[in-house]
């Protein structure tokens, strides 16, 4: 029975191992799979072995490819940016796969934990097997898995940094996907970028749950709502929740030069936003800027194209098309640069949620910048440039 409870979670599972509902949520999604495998490995002295599968395999790197640098991962989804690793578990976990980068990213995590000086915390059924992994775990080498490039083809997740083993300059995620994943916020096309493993452009994340957060006023949250995320709004219309809105024509290349996702997101919209294509590319130009370019044709303007940006950073008008972003505490300035003749308007998002601040701190900011004119074809291009 036990077995069965468990084919029922792997068989759905994406081939790439890849987490929709994000990192935060694999320590009870993919690490808990690890528990019970474990423990049927130990009960049947190893007769009952899926380690060396390719999906387990895929399943537990997935949390060193959502690393962008401690304490940030990948945050879409309801998943939070800051978060921690339970570091003997992901030792476990690697060592079963025979993954050193899970390993050295253990031994990374208990070295920032400081568990050679205190006892590991969590549930009884992780904190007892942890006791004999801490001599292997605190002699093994540490490293951050700063990983170049990642790709997960199923849930539509890309991953760049300007370089492997770097956490310096420019580091960009994006996704495709549809707008009823688990734990779902209505965001295809979102992307987030950091430099220096600093936070730029965001995703928000979750709220503390409450009763509304898992019924039928989700969508009426506005962190679940794609005006609150790096996407557009199209004719006054955000997108849509449910499987049916979802990405189109998914493109991703890597070189050595750059990283870019490209996507049709028209799909992700009902058919109230009148938009037949809208082709959005996002491309890390590693160690100079990131780039973004929407192309779109509309069946019909009723209200002016709105780009939506979310960040941290203070925002500014420098002057028509460029906008600085300015983070005061740690003397970093970045410009965005668009058309001149888009108009910005900054939205102050006063955070009185603890879940959300401790990511964020007490606000965050919302930058608009709109269409001048009704236009039913378009192509605008955005950069981001360190000042």
């Amino acid at each position: 029975k036990a077995m069965d409870s468990l084919d029922n979670f792997i068989l759905p599972y994406p081939a790439d191992g890849g987490c929709d509902e994000g990192p935060s949520y694999w320590g009870r999604a993919g690490a808990s799979l690890f528990d019970c495998l474990e423990l049927l490995y130990s009960a049947s002295d190893g007769k009952i072995d899926l380690f060396d599968h390719p999906l387990i395999r895929n399943i537990g790197t997935f949390i060193c490819k959502a690393y962008i640098r401690s304490p940030y991962y990948i945050n879409f989804a309801d998943a939070s940016a800051k978060m921690s690793i339970e570091a003997p578990l992901v030792f476990r976990y690697g060592k079963a796969i025979d993954d050193a980068t899970m390993q050295q990213f253990a031994a990374f995590a208990a070295r920032e934990q400081n568990l050679a000086s205190r006892m590991p915390g969590g549930s009884i059924s992780r904190a007892l097997p942890a006791l004999f992994t801490l001599n292997e775990l605190h002699a093994t080498q540490a490293a951050e898995p700063l990983l170049r490039d990642v790709w997960l083809p199923n849930i539509q997740v890309m991953a760049a940094r300007s370089e492997e083993g770097s956490a310096s300059g420019f580091y960009l995620a994006a996704k495709g996907g549809h707008n009823d994943e688990s734990h779902n916020h209505n965001d295809i096309g979102n992307f987030i970028v950091y430099h220096d493993g600093l936070p730029v452009l965001i995703d928000a994340g979750a709220q503390t749950y409450t009763r509304k957060t898992f019924s039928s006023q989700r969508y009426e949250l506005w962190n679940n709502q794609s005006a609150y995320h790096n996407v557009p709004t199209i004719n006054g219309v955000m997108q849509k929740e449910g499987p049916q809105f979802r990405a189109r024509d998914i493109q991703y290349k890597a070189t050595s030069q750059q990283a870019e996702l490209s996507l049709d997101i028209a799909g992700a919209y009902p058919a109230e936003a009148l938009v037949e294509s809208w082709h959005r590319t996002i491309t890390l130009n590693r160690e100079k800027s990131i780039a973004l370019r929407d192309v779109f044709k509309l069946n019909e303007t009723t209200a002016p194209v709105q780009f939506n940006f979310i960040t941290p950073l203070g925002v500014s008008i420098d002057a028509p098309g460029t906008i600085r972003l300015t983070d005061a505490a740690s003397q970093r300035t970045f410009l965005l640069r668009c058309h001149a003749s888009l108009q910005p308007t900054i939205e102050t998002i006063t955070l009185d949620d603890e879940r959300m601040s401790r990511s964020w701190g007490n606000k965050i900011f919302r930058l608009v910048l709109t269409a001048s004119e009704l236009k039913p074809n378009g192509d605008f291009t955005f950069a981001i440039l360190k000042y």
